[in-house]
């Protein structure tokens, strides 16, 4: 699968200390080494090496401090021996104060260590369970080529306030793309619920405004549940029928598709409903239909949110979608994603807000 289909998920690693840590033990040994090369006979460098078990602490594990603490010990005795003061009082407060050191050392050294494996082993759990509410998009799905880039504007919860799906189901593709109003915890509980019941309406339901409404009730039930009035959740939800030469689309007051064919972008034009979680405001006997769109081969229908179209450069000017992907001369669904992921960085540098996209094409037959 290109790099390109997949949420920007990291894998979990254990976290790890900047290249230069590992080095400064050495470091300091040299230090110690070269001090004790220029002053006189008189005079023992091994001071220097009281600190060395707490350093080594920051980058290696317990039973490496602890071998540093006894290799620093030795080599203040040899040093002290050659000076011939190995048992004046002011050496053994060093040697005791490297042996307490040392001890230390040790102590953090193994909390380090475990610290670092109930990390690990949380953000194992959070990627398992974020990549289970936020799956990865598909090479291909019902006779499409698909795309996608998720990228939240905070990089270490993983999921945000945006969303997305693509189902294939007995009725076709169906896809859902939105933007949860709010941010944090509440944002990615309410993207859970939707995708929830998203995925469970789009196997079963024949009708897309169906599914949206479906979602609308769901929204305001969250919404309900948490006494937020104001909570909604922007969605544009597509259907494809494989060997079909259009999609449907509904827009339940989402940012508008763009229509790319060779450098020819166009926006969708299809009635703007209100959000889910809102549709009890308007009123119920105007729910239009699906608007159909014709997607040849060749074309690219582009889903996005907010993210990519409100990105502000230096100066505050908004980022020029349709003018970009103009120049960039391809239909590609994996090339305009991977122009759009590292354009929208370049163009804004650290987003303000949450990205998704979306590109679909149909096969060639």
């Amino acid at each position: 699968m290109p790099a390109a289909t997949r949420p920007p998920f990291p894998a979990a690693v254990e976290p790890r200390v900047p290249r230069w840590v590992p080095w400064l033990p050495v470091v300091l040994l040299v230090l110690d080494l070269a001090a004790e090369a220029v002053v006189p006979d008189a005079v023992a460098a091994g001071f220097l090496l009281t600190a060395l078990p707490v350093v080594a602490a920051f980058s290696y594990g317990p039973a490496l401090t602890a071998g540093t603490t006894v290799g620093s010990l030795a080599l203040q005795l040899a040093l002290a021996l050659r000076a011939g003061h190995i048992n004046e009082q002011h050496h053994v407060w060093v040697y005791i104060a490297t042996l307490l050191s040392g001890i230390m050392g040790t102590a953090l050294s193994w909390q380090r260590t475990r610290q670092n494996r109930n990390l690990l082993h949380a953000r194992t759990v959070a990627e398992t369970l974020q990549r289970t509410v936020l799956r990865p998009v598909p090479d291909r799905a019902g006779g499409l080529r698909v795309a996608g880039l998720y990228r939240p504007a905070q990089a270490e919860v993983l999921v945000g306030g945006d969303l997305y799906e693509v189902c294939d189901t007995r009725f076709g593709v169906r896809v859902l793309l939105g933007d949860v109003r709010g941010k944090g915890l509440g944002a990615v509980r309410t993207v859970a619920d939707v995708l929830g019941a998203f995925r469970a309406t789009a196997h079963d339901t024949p009708g897309l405004v169906e599914i949206a409404d479906q979602l609308d009730r769901a929204v305001l039930r969250d919404a309900a549940d948490r006494g937020d009035d104001e909570l909604f959740v922007t969605a544009v939800l597509l259907q494809y029928r494989p060997g079909s030469d259009c999609v449907e689309i509904v827009n339940r007051g989402h940012t508008t598709p763009l229509l790319l064919a060779d450098r020819a972008i166009t926006s969708v034009a299809c009635p703007d409903e209100l959000p889910l979680g809102l549709g009890h405001l308007g009123p119920a006997d105007e729910r239009s239909k699906p608007t159909a769109v014709a997607l040849p081969p060749g074309h690219t229908l582009l889903l996005y949110t907010d993210g990519v179209s409100e990105a502000r450069d230096a100066t505050g000017a908004f980022y020029p979608l349709a003018p970009r992907l103009a120049a960039l001369g391809t239909t590609s669904p994996d090339r305009v994603v991977t122009f759009l992921a590292q354009d929208v960085h370049e163009y804004a540098g650290l987003l303000a807000d949450d990205l998704a996209i979306l590109a679909l094409t149909p096969e060639e037959p």
